[in-house]
């Protein structure tokens, strides 16, 4: 039996089942015509944006990193360029746990030493993942031919070309330049605060100043940095420059530094400590900053290595602190020219007045000794100084008192900051019962005693005062009472604008000094460097000069024992101190400097400031004999016949070629007198 279809029936379900799929052709058709509108229409500007950001790549352009040259020119810190050779954590297949691996199979086509390892575990602990860093730096064209070759073996590592900054002098000068070393985390949070056109300048820039004028001078010498727009392929591999907008290199700071009176001073300390600042007293410009032992600056450019860290940050020897800028010592006898001319202005003593010094000074049941056996006998004010008596600024501090003491040195800048142009200066310590109220938290502490004001006469107890303080003091007495704040650098020079700024070229406030009173004091330190305590290391200048001469005890001596420097470790032997200014009638450089643990200032501290005046306004430095003997604290007057400043080299340069040499002008030494 045959079986009958239902044609009709069956040609309505293939209709309804054409129809269902015409349908759903019709409404793909109309999302993706609707999706379609969306991204052509309503999001074309956006998406536009994003696919020709996906196709352009902004890269920044660091800036060349401004130049410091000293006040003749002479370059002290510059710029190269060099491949390093970067691994970047974050792209390294096996993470963390492949990175030895890795660098182990890096070592077997560029050399990697033990401290390349330990600074880049280093850098690894203290950066992000994603960041680049450096495992071997300043790479031979070579090496780079090597690594290029296998470069495909190596993923997340690749040679960058860095602009890196040189020292060309080394340490010479090292506190005052400071150095430039990597961003680290805290930089990087403190720069959350900038504004959003600061923070745009640092990107691309890992390195950042981190002391002395490296630091300080930041913005001038960082520059502005540049954007490059590349077209890049779907690897991003780049193909093609299309715009560019070029840095601006960083400003040139010149220095009122002298780089070679600053080398000069270096070689005259040795391996001795100690600081010293030279300056001009008409203008407050600084000729020598000097901080000894001294460090080279170079070692922190691409990462200093552990164990250089640890030779610098444990010497017994503190090489990485900046005694002049934060160093405090107490002034001992550079202090008693300023509290004799307190004397003279509180009416607490005449220049004619005079004390009989028996070689000590009772107060209560205490004997405060006078540091010439016998004593000096009848004294008055210009002997006080020329000879150094004790006991009369014992006397005198009784007389004044510590705060009257205080009232009265305080506008010479002693216990204030000069606002030199770097940061890191300290205050030190100018004492009076106000200061120790605030220093002491107990009661019995904040009492003032009597007792505590007699040594602050000779520059000792509670006195401590950076050389930079005592430079600037002895600035202002020679000019008269006029002051000039610091400056370490004269100019700031835009070398694309062809500008240039002047630094702290205003006066200060003027101390007010009467002028009887102030010839009293002048007088008095031309004595010292002509019959007192510095004599011998002046005899025979060609020009006139005032000083004074000063020794800090480190250590407290008993009452009843005598100093005997043969019983103490090295550490506490006493400082030598020196102030001093020339020529005398027209001062045009003051000097304050200490020799830490030297002894006497006569002997160890005014034989390198006869040296700075002899380079100033003589145009002359040291035999080497003379040298070798100063360093070691055993010369006073010259040794041998000086030479000429311009036939002498600095470190690691050869001796200028004689036809090339400037004479020395005629008027020099006139011109100082």
């Amino acid at each position: 039996m045959t079986e009958l279809r239902d044609i009709e029936r069956e040609l309505s379900r293939f209709r309804g089942r054409l129809l269902a799929a015409a349908l759903f052709v019709l409404l793909a058709f109309a999302l993706l015509v609707a999706r379609l509108v969306v991204l052509q229409v309503a999001r074309h500007d956006e998406l536009a944006e994003q696919a020709e950001s996906n196709r352009i790549a902004v890269v920044p352009i660091v800036p060349n990193r401004g130049l410091i040259v000293d006040r003749h020119g002479v370059v002290l810190a510059t710029n190269y360029s060099a491949y390093t050779l970067e691994i970047t954590p974050a792209r390294i297949a096996g993470g963390a746990a492949a990175l030895d691996g890795l660098i182990d199979e890096l070592a077997k086509v560029v050399e990697i030493q033990p401290r390349d390892r330990k600074r880049f575990r280093r850098l690894l602990d203290e950066s992000k993942s994603f960041e680049s860093l450096p495992i071997r730096t300043k790479l031979s064209d070579e090496e780079v031919a090597r690594f290029t070759a296998q470069r495909f073996r190596f993923a997340g590592v690749e040679v960058k070309a860095r602009l890196f900054r040189n020292y060309p002098l080394g340490a010479t000068g090292s506190h005052l330049l400071g150095y430039i070393g990597r961003i680290n985390q805290a930089e990087k949070q403190a720069m959350e605060d900038w504004t959003d056109e600061d923070q745009a300048n640092y990107r691309g820039t890992d390195h950042i100043g981190k002391l002395g004028l490296e630091q300080s001078y930041e913005r001038d010498l960082h520059g502005s940095t540049g954007v490059e727009q590349v077209e890049t392929s779907a690897g991003g591999r780049a193909m093609r420059r299309l715009a560019s907008q070029p840095p601006t290199p960083g400003n040139t700071l010149e220095l009122a530094i002298d780089i070679k009176l600053q080398a000069l001073v270096e070689r005259l300390y040795g391996s001795r400590r100690g600081a010293l600042v030279a300056l001009d007293p008409r203008s407050g410009e600084i000729l020598a900053f000097v901080s000894m032992p001294t460090f080279d600056p170079n070692l922190f450019v691409d990462g200093i290595d552990v164990d250089s860290w640890r030779e610098l940050n444990e010497s017994i020897d503190k090489p990485l602190l900046n005694r002049a800028l934060r160093g405090t010592y107490p002034p001992g006898s550079t202090y008693k020219p300023y509290l004799a001319l307190a004397a003279l202005a509180t009416g607490k003593r005449t220049p004619q007045q005079t004390i009989f010094d028996p070689g000590y000074f009772w107060f209560g049941n205490h004997k405060f000794r006078d540091d010439k056996e016998g004593g000096h006998g009848s004294v008055d004010m210009y002997r006080s100084i020329v000879q150094s008596c004790d006991t009369y600024y014992y006397m005198l501090a009784n007389d004044l008192g510590v705060d009257t003491m205080a009232a009265q040195v305080r506008p010479f800048g002693f216990g204030e900051p000069t606002g030199i142009d770097v940061e890191g200066e300290v205050r030190g310590i100018l004492p009076s019962t106000e200061w120790k109220r605030r220093a002491y938290r107990k009661p019995e502490q904040q009492r003032w005693y009597a007792g505590e004001t007699i040594s602050l006469g000779i520059g000792q107890g509670y006195n401590s005062f950076t050389v930079l303080q005592m430079a600037n003091a002895i600035a202002t007495l020679a000019e008269g009472g006029r002051r000039h704040r610091p400056h370490l650098v004269k100019d700031v020079v835009d070398l694309v604008a062809n500008t240039r700024r002047a630094i702290d070229a205003e006066p200060l406030a003027s101390v007010a000094i009467r002028p009887e009173q102030l010839e009293v004091i002048r007088n008095a330190l031309v004595g010292v460097n002509r019959e007192g305590t510095s004599a011998a290391a002046f005899r025979g200048a060609a020009y006139v000069s005032a000083g004074k001469t000063g020794t800090a005890q480190v250590v407290g001596i008993k009452q009843n024992e005598k100093y005997n420097a043969s019983q103490l470790a090295e550490h506490l032997l006493d400082h030598a101190l020196y102030i001093a200014y020339a020529p005398a009638e027209n001062p045009q450089v003051a000097v304050a400097l200490v020799v830490e643990n030297a002894g006497f200032g006569a002997q160890s501290a005014a034989p390198i400031a006869r040296r700075v005046f002899d380079y100033v306004l003589l145009g002359q430095v040291p035999s080497e004999d003379d040298l070798a003997a100063v360093s070691v604290g055993k010369a006073t007057a010259p040794i041998g016949r000086p030479r000429d400043a311009a036939d002498w080299p600095l470190p690691g340069q050869p001796p200028p070629q004689a036809a090339a040499r400037p004479a020395p002008p005629a008027n020099r030494l006139a011109s100082a007198r």
